[in-house]
Parts: structure tokens; C-alpha cells; sequence
């Protein structure tokens, strides 16, 4: 998978999102969710889901017994994600917020774990660094930060190919909906910043990121 710059247009037909976000990663995002919500939940531990989307982690999360809110601007998508079978396990919330709204309806220290899945390519690199700064704050002393995203492959050959075969993709989706993604730079300076330790990286896939940190106690 070269990009995800069709979330865009998939956005604007929810009910096509799931199916769409299947084919782009070649059936391998159901993988993402799962091992996000390996990283992240646990029976009782309280989870928020950043820009839900359909539901496809938070409901991952709520079958490992954890207590979770997906929130999503969005309310074609949490229309979808609600009516999705609920896990026989923990419980699941679904609340129409943006991120940037998540510091008036939370209080600090609430969550054992925040995590997002193709939310942090769409916004710009200040919004990341006050929605990780917010997370951060929101977490619980070791509680941890799991972000799933598009990135630039390291090197310059592949950086180069990735850009290439992603702009055909960029310009279509910009003609259909005026509006695009953009792959996260920075992301694990990012979150370094904000004060998160044991940062670490997986790479399912070239160009795609599982990054996850921890609050320092």
C-alpha cells in the first residue's frame, strides 16, 4: 500500500470505509487493530480512542475487557461503529468529540491508555503536537500512547517511490473531495517531547508505523 490519501474520499461515503481501508492495506489493517489493542487494553483499564473512525480499535480494545471511548468529529462514522456487534467483553462509548475538544471533556490523568489509528495524518504538525501534548496529560502516570499511521519510508530511494506512486492517488482524491492526507513526520520526536519514555516502533508494513510510548510514573 503506497498511501492513504483516500481516507478522504472514504470519509465522505462511511459506509464504504471499512471495505476501502481493507483493500488499501491489502486486508491488513484488521492485523493494526489488533495488535494496537495488544499494546493497549486489558480487563477494566480505561482506553480512548482518538478520531474512532468505524470503530475497528476501540471495539478491538473492548474484547481484551477493556473500558473504551471511541470519539470521531465524524457522526456518519460513529453511526456505523454503533451498530457494530458489541465485544461480550468490557464496554464500549461512543461520543461525537474532535480531538482538539478532548481537553474540555476529560479531566487529567482519566485514561490507562490513548490510541489512534489514521487520525494523526490528518493534521497539521501543530495540531499533532497539542493532541499528543493533551494525551499525555490525560494519561495516567505509566499509562500509554499506541499511534498507528501513514509515514515516509527512511530511505531516499524508497522515500522518493513512495512519493512518486502516492501522488497520482494525492491529485485524484484532491479533484473528488478538495482535501487530502499527509503521511506524519516527526511523529517519535513528537512524542519525546511532549515527555513519554520507551518509545518504541513496528513497521507492519513499509511506510506505515505502530508507535507506542509510555507516561513516565
Amino acid at each position: 500500500m503506497s498511501t492513504y490519501a483516500f481516507m478522504r474520499w472514504l470519509e465522505s461515503t462511511p459506509s464504504r470505509y471499512d471495505c476501502g481501508i481493507r483493500l488499501l492495506s491489502r486486508g491488513r489493517i484488521s492485523d493494526v487493530y489488533d495488535r494496537v489493542a495488544e499494546i493497549a487494553a486489558g480487563p477494566g483499564l480505561c482506553v480512548l480512542d482518538i478520531g474512532c473512525g468505524t470503530g475497528g480499535i476501540t471495539l478491538a480494545c473492548a474484547a481484551r475487557g477493556a473500558e473504551t471511548i471511541g470519539i470521531d468529529r465524524d457522526a456518519g462514522m460513529l453511526e456505523i461503529a454503533a451498530v457494530k456487534p458489541a465485544p461480550a467483553t468490557g464496554s464500549v462509548e461512543w461520543i461525537e468529540l474532535g480531538a482538539a475538544e478532548i481537553e474540555d471533556r476529560f479531566a487529567p490523568e482519566t485514561f490507562a491508555a490513548v490510541v489512534s489509528c489514521l487520525a494523526f495524518s490528518e493534521m497539521s504538525p501543530q495540531e499533532r503536537a497539542y493532541v499528543i501534548g493533551i494525551a499525555h496529560d490525560r494519561l495516567r502516570p505509566g499509562g500509554r500512547l499506541v499511534i498507528a499511521d501513514e509515514v515516509e519510508p527512511a530511505g531516499g530511494g524508497a522515500r522518493l517511490l513512495y512519493r512518486l506512486l502516492r501522488m497520482p492517488v494525492v491529485v485524484v482524491t484532491w479533484l473528488l473531495t478538495q482535501a487530502t492526507t499527509h503521511p506524519v513526520h516527526g511523529l517519535t520526536a513528537a512524542v519525546h517531547r511532549a515527555g513519554f519514555v520507551d518509545i518504541n516502533e513496528e513497521y507492519p508494513w513499509p511506510a506505515f508505523v505502530i508507535l507506542s510510548a509510555r507516561r513516565a510514573s
